[in-house]
This record gives structure tokens, C-alpha cells and sequence, in this order.
């Protein structure tokens, strides 16, 4: 399976001369849990507390369909991938199909390059398009870079659930922020 580079300019990103977005591919897949796994040991972006495998990952890979429920991979001119996002079912029941948690998640070496900023700023243009129109990001209340981020893109707090999740080590609050679009 190939990958379907966006071609339309409402659907194409070029952060810069380097970074262009596409639909995830299978192929992908090994990439995007090698990233998420980054993420777990700073306790920061997810409550899994041990590194994912890629079984793990395949049916949640296969519940993301690109015409509503997209996975969006970022990728440099030698096919490395820098950063992934995704909109995911909020809630299994039909009347919820208007509303998607979004997720982003940053290679550890293209941290802080504006790349999560872009990427979430594209996602929201395409919101409307795959018939999402209230956008809910869950952010553990600690991590202030991401809460900052969201919040300068318009998200509110619709939520707080307090101390909902055991970190080993310390309970964290998750806010719920959130953006119609």
C-alpha cells in the first residue's frame, strides 16, 4: 500500500521545504508506534505505561478511516516521519459521529520546530470537511506546553477529571479541551 500524498493544496501541508503531510500508510505503522513510545517514559502525552507493540496498534490503525477518522503522517524528503496526528471516535454511539478526540504526537528530535503547531492548525481546517465539527483534545493537566499550544488555537476547558490517572508514581489530572470548528 502506497502512500496518498494530500495533492490538494486545502489538502497538502508543507511546513517547509522539507515536511509535507500524508494519509498514513500501513507501511507506516512501525513508524507511528515508535514515536507514540517516545512519549511514554515522560509521562507527559499518554497513560499507557509501557512501550506498545505493533500488534497492539493494528486494530487501532484499521479503525481510522482516511474519509472521517484520518491518521496523518509528516514526513521529511527522505521519507523520515517526524511527527503524526489522528482524529479518533470520541464516543461509539452514533449521535457522537459530529465530535473527534485529536491527538498529535512529536518525534523527540523534532521537538519544539513549530511542527505540533502546523500540524494542529492543518487538522482544523480539515475538521469540517470530514464532517467533524467539535474537536476534544484530553491533555494531562501537567503538561504545559501542550495545554498552552491548544489553548493559543482557540480550545477551551471543558473539563477536568482530577486525579483519574495512576502514573505509577503520582495521580495526574486530564483536562478536556475543546474547539467547534
Amino acid at each position: 500500500m502506497g502512500h496518498n500524498r494530500l495533492k490538494n493544496t486545502n489538502k497538502r501541508l508543507q511546513l517547509n521545504d522539507a515536511l509535507a503531510i500524508y494519509h498514513a500508510a500501513e507501511s507506516d505503522l512501525m513508524q507511528i508506534v515508535a514515536i507514540y513510545n517516545q512519549s511514554i517514559a515522560g509521562k507527559q502525552s499518554t497513560a499507557d505505561l509501557q512501550p506498545v507493540t505493533l500488534a497492539q496498534r493494528q486494530t487501532w490503525f484499521e479503525q481510522h478511516q482516511p474519509e472521517h477518522y484520518p491518521i496523518y503522517v509528516v514526513k521529511d524528503k527522505q521519507g523520515n516521519m517526524t511527527a503524526w496526528g489522528s482524529f479518533s471516535q470520541l464516543y461509539q454511539r452514533p449521535a457522537y459521529h459530529i465530535s473527534s478526540e485529536i491527538s498529535i504526537y512529536v518525534a523527540d528530535e523534532y521537538q519544539r520546530q513549530g511542527i505540533a503547531r502546523q500540524l494542529l492548525l492543518w487538522m482544523l481546517q480539515q475538521a469540517p470537511s470530514l464532517g467533524i465539527y467539535n474537536i476534544v483534545a484530553l491533555i494531562f493537566a501537567h503538561n504545559v506546553p501542550s495545554i498552552r499550544l491548544f489553548q493559543a488555537l482557540g480550545f477551551e476547558q471543558w473539563g477536568k477529571l482530577p486525579q483519574i490517572c495512576d502514573m505509577n508514581g503520582f495521580y495526574a489530572d486530564v483536562l478536556m479541551l475543546g474547539k467547534q470548528v
